[in-house]
């Protein structure tokens, strides 16, 4: 029974941390937290990087939605020759990258329909997704969490053009919005119907002062195998279902186990006590001694006696 119970707690152990990382892994907390996690799916798509080559990479799937890009530059080259086209930007010469390194990644983001989630703008309406270029030290390709590097331009801007942008509504003004790595949210005027610039990394969209009702942030079309969690509320509410549905199992699991066991050790112990009447009856139910008085007493008396010795003379002839 005690080696029961003890598998009984490992089980349960097992169970508990697996649920908790599910539950840990459900969603990322903050934009930070968010840059950390795609620094490292872009990182694995690296196969045999070569440079100025730009690789997708995979996200998780309870990141579904969001897309992610690296491509491993050598600082001289983006000083001397920028990008002239790296997905939705265009990176001019004259970029420069503090710390130094000699090599770096350029990590690609498009959050898609998870802009308005972990950039939230009150009073504003995406009209694109939230796009993200930010800079990494490129001399270990399997690191993590690494900090981001401060690229800045000295001449011309970094150019993004926007290829999945709504109309705004009649009357109202787009603005290009953009988010530096230490949280300032900074307004500007487009370039053009669907073109934005910066003169630093960071993250940057399209917004529009929202007015009643309201444009909603732009959802990407629905994947073959189903599409990602939505985000907010009901992203939550199905995770914490999914998360108290396994613990329900488990526990259930565990109880039956119990029950099981309770209920084998009752026959167990049934059996013998049904062994031990048996064979109390079969004792009462033997021949009965015959007694016979010794002195004040009485003690019970074969009723056969033993063999009379005889002397061995007896058998000479």
């Amino acid at each position: 029974m005690g080696r029961l119970w003890g598998l009984m707690m490992h089980v349960l152990l097992l169970c508990l941390f697996e649920v908790e990382s599910s539950n840990a892994q459900s969603t990322v907390g903050s934009p930070r937290a968010l840059d950390a996690v795609l620094q490292d799916y872009a990182y694995r798509a690296f196969n045999r990087a070569r440079t100025g080559v730009s690789y997708d990479g995979t996200v998780p799937p309870n990141l579904t939605g969001i897309k992610v890009s690296a491509m491993r530059l050598r600082s001289g080259s983006l000083r001397s020759r920028g990008v002239p086209a790296y997905k939705e930007f265009e990176i001019p010469t004259g970029v420069t990258g503090t710390p130094y390194v000699e090599r770096l990644v350029l990590v690609y983001q498009n959050l898609g329909n998870w802009s308005a989630v972990y950039y939230p703008l009150p009073g504003y309406a995406y009209l694109s997704p939230v796009l993200g270029l930010l800079a990494y030290d490129a001399f270990n390709l399997s690191a993590t969490n690494l900090p981001e590097l401060d690229i800045r331009t000295t001449a011309n801007p970094i150019v993004i053009n926007f290829t999945d942008v709504k109309s705004p509504p009649l009357g109202s003004v787009a603005k290009c919005v953009s988010f530096d790595i230490n949280g300032s949210i900074n307004f500007s005027n487009l370039i053009s119907s669907n073109v934005c610039s910066t003169t630093e990394q960071g993250h940057f969209s399209i917004v529009v002062e929202s007015i009643a009702p309201s444009p909603s942030p732009i959802s990407p079309p629905p994947t073959p195998g189903g599409g990602g969690p939505t985000p907010g509320k009901a992203g939550h509410g199905k995770s914490n279902t999914k998360v108290w549905i396994i613990v329900g199992s488990v526990v259930g699991g565990l109880a039956l186990i119990l029950l099981l066991s309770l209920l084998a050790l009752w026959a167990q112990k049934f059996k013998q006590r049904k062994n031990m009447q048996q064979m109390e009856k079969a004792a009462e139910a033997g021949e009965t001694l015959h007694m016979t008085s010794v002195g004040d007493t009485k003690a019970p008396a074969a009723t056969v006696t033993r063999t009379q010795p005889i002397l061995e003379s007896e058998y000479v002839p």
